[in-house]
């Protein structure tokens, strides 16, 4: 299994549990070292310095892939999307999880916060367009505290767009819809 953008490897101990062997692979130095420092004592599990454009692995190695919120966001990830192509096994899977900017309250503040992204329904037609089926998923936020919401929204916005969706947003819930992209190669 491919963690592909797999961030400080939070997902790779739970991958571990079921996978004979978990690739991480991510892009930023720090956030690699955070991967590793998670799961050196995890057996099955190596960690990669790379990219979607350039996966660190030989030619159909690969199972599964995950990609969560990571680079695939619709046109321009053309280069990733090859490089899928040549590293999944025949008889294997890609998912690529990506935030739904139009359905949802967080997907309104996805949307603002994120202008420069390609507009819902261009990123629709761009996968579908290239063999991946789509699974909508709703989900959401609850937080236990106003303050964790807010320390939450701080993080995934700029201050400016962050202020601005807070002013307006009451309690400490958050619907949140969801986007699950799957190719079966």
């Amino acid at each position: 299994m491919l963690d592909l953008g797999c961030g400080s490897g939070y997902h790779l101990p739970r991958f571990a549990e079921d996978a004979a062997e978990v690739i991480g692979v991510e892009p930023h130095p720090g956030l690699l070292r955070l991967a590793q420092r998670r799961t050196r004592k995890v057996a099955g599990v190596r960690t990669l310095l790379g990219t979607a454009q350039r996966i660190p692995l030989p030619d159909a190695s690969v199972d599964v892939v995950h990609a969560r919120w990571a680079y695939f966001f619709g046109p321009g990830c053309e280069p990733g999307l090859a490089e899928l192509d040549r590293v999944v096994r025949r008889g294997g899977t890609a998912l690529i999880i990506d935030n739904d900017g139009s359905r949802s309250t967080f997907g309104g503040w996805f949307r603002a916060g994120y202008p420069d992204l390609p507009a819902p329904a261009v990123v629709e037609r761009f996968f579908t367009a290239r063999g991946w089926e789509l699974g909508r998923v709703d989900m959401g936020w609850r937080f236990g505290s106003r303050a964790d919401l807010e320390a939450v929204v701080r993080i995934e916005f700029t201050p400016e767009v962050a202020e601005r969706v807070l002013a307006e947003h009451r309690g400490v819930e958050v619907d949140y819809a969801v986007n699950l992209w799957s190719k079966q190669y």
